[in-house]
């Protein structure tokens, strides 16, 4: 088995450095190896060139046992157990909620134990583990007055994070009322047992055959499925709350509307959204634009007369998200914006996002900060051309030290 090519082609460059990287770096685990996510991970660690001194990869017995090639060396595959992950210093869970709630909170109580990092839903809405998007609330991983800093840490779920990071420049500037969202989520958001079946569903399609659906609650090839995971009391789904749920944490802004349609759609990868946010603020078309041309983690693609706009194709396996369609609301008029938006749920949404946790827990002055307050957006690539102030490093400490009762108490 060869991680290597399983999902992203290596660049050419990504073990230069990696003799250096074994000498001085960091002990990470990634529990999930396998799974689509923890194969990202992977990736994403080596492109990044992580510090990895020691990769450990976990998985099912059904993989346990097995040596797979990576970036960092060939590795072994083990059954996880806390013993086995207490002495590392990065632990990325990529596997079931359940999982997480059965192992999570007991790896990251060890003493001088690893950063647990979950990609599951498990630990979002507890008021005492942040849910963190670096590049938006990063600071709540900064140690707080006579506490630690976290151990264990939750990673967004994939629609929310594709949709947080165009949002948040435009929230930070005209202040967010309202937020409607459609989504259109790709098959790979049901991991890779989700791209198979359609995958396969394809095939059976086109060749006259009955289509099988074990994954999705019908057949996905040429349909929509206006269902992702289960309903609530409410009519919503729980994929659908947790875009309001988890934008009001990470955003720290507990009373804000936010209503989502999710739909699942035949395509493989990267997620897709509609959004229509209302303003307290009167906005500004063209600051708007500016906002997110320059915004960290953002590519702007809004050229209507070119044919020119976020897609799913072109979004696929890209660490920024596309944004563009963007207009002034019909709905809310100068008080609203529509918008949409393209983004990799497995990278941007998963394993980009937690990798850039350890990256920020390592060096948090090399993570760029919007804040909403005036003032306090820190190092971003193209802050030359933002009327935002800036600040060096050391207001950024600062301003973590201000924002660290961030965390405000979030019901499940």
């Amino acid at each position: 088995m060869d991680l290597k090519s399983s999902v992203t082609k290596w660049p050419a460059n990504v073990t230069e450095d990696m003799t250096l990287l074994v000498e001085t770096g960091k002990t990470v685990g990634i529990c999930g190896a396998t799974g689509a996510v923890g194969l990202e991970i992977v990736s994403v660690l080596a492109q990044r060139k992580f510090p990895v001194k020691q990769l450990v990869l976990f998985a099912s017995a059904r993989s346990a046992g097995k040596t797979v090639s990576t970036p960092f060396g060939d590795v072994q595959i083990a059954l996880f157990s806390v013993d086995k992950a207490r002495k590392l210093d990065y632990v990325f869970f990529a596997v079931s909620g359940d999982f997480s709630l059965q192992y999570a909170r007991d790896l990251a109580a060890v003493v001088d134990g690893p950063v647990v990092i979950d990609n599951s839903s498990a630990f979002r809405y507890e008021p005492d583990v942040p849910l963190v998007i670096p590049e938006i609330n990063g600071r709540v991983l900064r140690p707080r007055p006579g506490k630690e800093a976290p151990k264990l840490i939750a990673n967004p779920n994939c629609t929310t994070a594709v949709a947080a990071m165009a949002l948040w420049p435009l929230h930070c500037e005209f202040k967010i009322k309202k937020l409607i969202v459609s989504t259109y989520q790709a098959a790979s958001g049901a991991g890779a047992e989700g791209m198979e079946e359609l995958r396969e569903g394809t095939a059976a399609s086109l060749a006259g055959k009955t289509v099988d659906n074990k994954v999705f609650a019908h057949p996905l090839p040429f349909n929509l499925i206006p269902h992702i995971d289960k309903f609530q009391e409410n009519g919503y789904t729980k994929e659908e709350m947790k875009v309001t749920w988890e934008t009001r944490k990470i955003f720290d802004e507990p009373d804000l509307a936010v209503s989502c349609t999710a739909v699942r759609i035949p395509i493989m990868r990267a997620h897709s959204e509609a959004l229509s946010i209302e303003t307290v603020k009167k906005v500004d078309l063209s600051r708007a634009r500016s906002l997110l041309r320059h915004a960290d983690g953002v590519d702007f693609v809004d050229e209507p007369a070119s044919l020119k706009y976020p897609m799913p194709m072109n979004a696929t396996k890209k660490y920024n998200i596309e944004a563009g369609r963007l207009r002034e609301s019909l709905v809310f008029g100068e008080y609203g914006l529509e918008l949409f938006v393209s983004g990799d749920q497995l990278l941007r949404g998963a394993a980009l996002n937690a990798v850039l946790i350890a990256e920020f827990i390592e060096n948090p002055a090399a993570t760029p900060q919007f804040s909403k307050k005036k003032g306090v957006w820190v190092r971003g690539e193209k802050k030359s051309e933002s009327s935002l102030s800036f600040v060096a490093g050391a207001v950024l400490g600062a301003a973590a030290v201000v924002g660290a009762s961030y965390l405000k108490q979030q019901r499940k």
